[in-house]
């Protein structure tokens, strides 16, 4: 089932657990580009901030809160990609409709499942320390995450790509642990479990996202 150790771990972690990938391992390390290192960072850095700006507001209601988190998710994550490597070659065997249902759930999980955890890491302090770059569209941002209760920052490195429409994020690496990586092993097995079918896992999403948005209503 989804909701197996591994996957519940993934979904907990708040900010540092939103894992997402466009590839599993990383490529071999390039030339700098500090131009391009600036920017990523830059481009995190600008997430953080717009994080608190718009998850934060004690007036804004969590319907409101979710809609700025959904275009928030859309506009700087790999969406789209990030949900076909997840499926592996899976993908390549699903239907049209399936795919099409998979990642409208797949956007409707990690929307409802993250928009508290979000908010509650969002007034953090995201300190940038460094940037390298990876090849020519994929660069690696390091930072660290204060927590709360001020005992020792989390680490996390920002795996982020350029392409047409600008930097998007592709991987969080929390701790050494690529969460993408996590949720991919998680869905494989949940295919494995429903006879290698698409459709056992897109039934499996399907009662977990309405079961979120259940528990979302009655906040």
């Amino acid at each position: 089932m989804i909701n197996r150790r591994p996957f519940a771990a993934a979904l907990s972690g708040g900010l540092v657990a939103l894992a997402f990938a466009l590839v599993a391992a990383g490529p071999r390390p390039a030339a700098a580009s500090p131009e391009m290192e600036k920017d990523a960072g830059a481009f995190i850095e600008s997430l953080s901030k717009q994080a608190v700006a718009s998850l934060t507001d004690q007036k804004v209601t969590r319907a409101e809160r979710i809609d700025r988190f959904r275009t928030m998710f859309n506009e700087s994550f790999a969406v789209e990609p990030i949900g076909r490597w997840l499926l592996g070659p899976h993908w390549r065997r699903a239907t049209d409709a399936e795919k099409k249902e998979y990642l409208v759930l797949f956007e409707d999980l990690m929307v409802v499942s993250y928009v508290d955890r979000f908010a509650e890491y969002a007034g953090t302090a995201l300190k940038v320390n460094r940037a390298v770059t990876e090849n020519e569209k994929h660069i690696t941002v390091f930072s660290e995450i204060a927590r709360p209760s001020g005992s020792q920052p989390v680490r996390v490195d920002w795996r982020v790509g350029k392409g047409d429409a600008g930097y998007k994020i592709v991987d969080v690496i929390v701790e050494g642990t690529s969460m993408s990586i996590t949720m991919r092993s998680d869905f494989t097995s949940v295919i494995n479990q429903k006879g290698g079918a698409v459709s056992g896992l897109i039934d499996v999403l399907r009662e977990k996202t309405a079961s979120l948005k259940q528990e979302a209503e009655r906040k």
